[in-house]
C-alpha cells in the first residue's frame, strides 16, 4: 500500500504559508499534503509617522505596513532577522540587524545606542514591548500600532482535516497563532504534532493536546524546518 503524504496545516496569512510550504518541500523533499487555512488576516493602519533616524522592524508586515505610509527611506532600519531585513532593504531603507528574536533586537540597538528619537511601528498584539525596553534603556522610543491581525476561522479543509484521524503537523510561529489554534481546534481528533518557534508558543499550545512538539533551535523558518524533520518520523510512528 502506497504512504500516504504527510499533511502539514499552516495557519499564517496565505503569501507566508506558501512560502514556508516551499521552503519546506525544498529542504526535504515533496510527498507533502498542504493546507492552508490562515487564522489571521492583517488590516493596516493609517498613523501619523513621526520625524525620526532610526526605525525598529520586528517583522516583514511592519515594513509592508511603514513602506505604505510614505516614511523617510533615510532612517537607518533596525531589523529583528533576515527576512525582515530584506523586507527593508526592498523598501529602500540601510539596514542592521539583530539576532533573530526581539531581546537580541534591543540588546543590538543598545550597543549602538542611537542620539535621536526612535520609531518601532507595531503590531496592535506584540509578544515583546521592544518600545518599553528601550525606553526603560534610556533611548527615547515612541510606537505607533500600524497594522492589527484579525482573527479569521479555519476553512472547511482544515476543520475536516482536525476531524480526521491521520497525524497533522501544524507549525506555530507565534504566540497569538497558538492561541487562535487552540481556539478553532478545540477538541480536534486529529492526531497533532506541533512545530514551535520558541518555548513561549509551546507553552502556548498546550491546550491544543498535541501528540508530540519540537522546538526549533532557531526563531526562524530554517529552524521550524528543522524542527518539522525532527517531528515527521515521531508524528508518523506515534
Amino acid at each position: 500500500m502506497a504512504k500516504a503524504p504527510r499533511t502539514l496545516l499552516l495557519t499564517r496569512p496565505e503569501d507566508a504559508s506558501r512560502r514556508f510550504a516551499a521552503a519546506v518541500e525544498g529542504a526535504l523533499g515533496g510527498g507533502w499534503r498542504v493546507v492552508v487555512s490562515p487564522l489571521m488576516e492583517t488590516r493596516f493602519l493609517t498613523v501619523p509617522v513621526p520625524d525620526c533616524d532610526t526605525l525598529v522592524f520586528t517583522s516583514e508586515t511592519a515594513v509592508r505596513a511603514v513602506a505604505r505610509l510614505g516614511t523617510d527611506r533615510r532612517a537607518l532600519a533596525w531589523c529583528v532577522g533576515p527576512r525582515t531585513e530584506e523586507a527593508a532593504r526592498a523598501a529602500g531603507f540601510s539596514t542592521k540587524r539583530g539576532g533573530g528574536t526581539a531581546e537580541e533586537l534591543v540588546a543590538a540597538i543598545l550597543a549602538h545606542r542611537p542620539a535621536s528619537t526612535v520609531f518601532c511601528p507595531r503590531a496592535q498584539d506584540q509578544a515583546v514591548d521592544v518600545a518599553k525596553l528601550l525606553n526603560l534603556a534610556g533611548i527615547e522610543t515612541v510606537s505607533e500600532v500600524v497594522y492589527a491581525q484579525i482573527a479569521h476561522p479555519p476553512t472547511v479543509e482544515a476543520r475536516d482535516l482536525m476531524a480526521g484521524a491521520d497525524p497533522v503537523m501544524l507549525p506555530l510561529f507565534s504566540a497569538r497563532s497558538a492561541r487562535l489554534a487552540r481556539a478553532a481546534f478545540l477538541g480536534h481528533r486529529a492526531p497533532l504534532c506541533v512545530a514551535a518557534i520558541s518555548a513561549q508558543v509551546a507553552q502556548e499550545a498546550d491546550g491544543l493536546d498535541a501528540r508530540q512538539v519540537a522546538l526549533a533551535e532557531t526563531p526562524d523558518a530554517a529552524g521550524m524546518i528543522g524542527a518539522l524533520a525532527n517531528l515527521a518520523t515521531r508524528c508518523e510512528s506515534g
